[in-house]
């Protein structure tokens, strides 16, 4: 009385253009993530490593806690950092954010 009758549609012929148009946003959104936020992060990482790999010993150094300090002892993980006169520390090399000018750590 108050339901009507349902009636099926004719299905469609799947459609492949269709199809490849409603991927075409989904792909366009991977590309541009990809350009945006993965290839300039994994340039970083690459600059990083290779500024970690080209420390050596006198090099005047920033780490990620804000110590800065001259490199005294070289290590495969560990560099002796000193911060002050008879004053040395034991860091990661992975902690080191920069590689300052010489001259700045007096």
């Amino acid at each position: 009385m108050f339901i009507s009758s349902a009636f099926a549609q004719t299905a469609s012929g799947g459609d492949m253009q269709s199809s490849l148009m409603s991927m075409l946003p989904l792909v366009l959104m991977f590309v541009v993530l990809y350009f945006v936020m993965i290839r300039p992060q994994m340039k970083r990482q690459k600059e990083h490593r290779s500024m970690i790999e080209a420390l050596a010993k006198g090099d005047e150094v920033a780490t990620s806690g804000g110590v800065i300090g001259k490199v005294t002892k070289l290590g495969d993980a560990y560099l002796g950092v000193e911060i002050a006169a008879g004053v040395e520390v034991q860091v990661l090399r992975s902690a080191v954010v920069q590689v300052l000018p010489k001259g700045t750590v007096k």
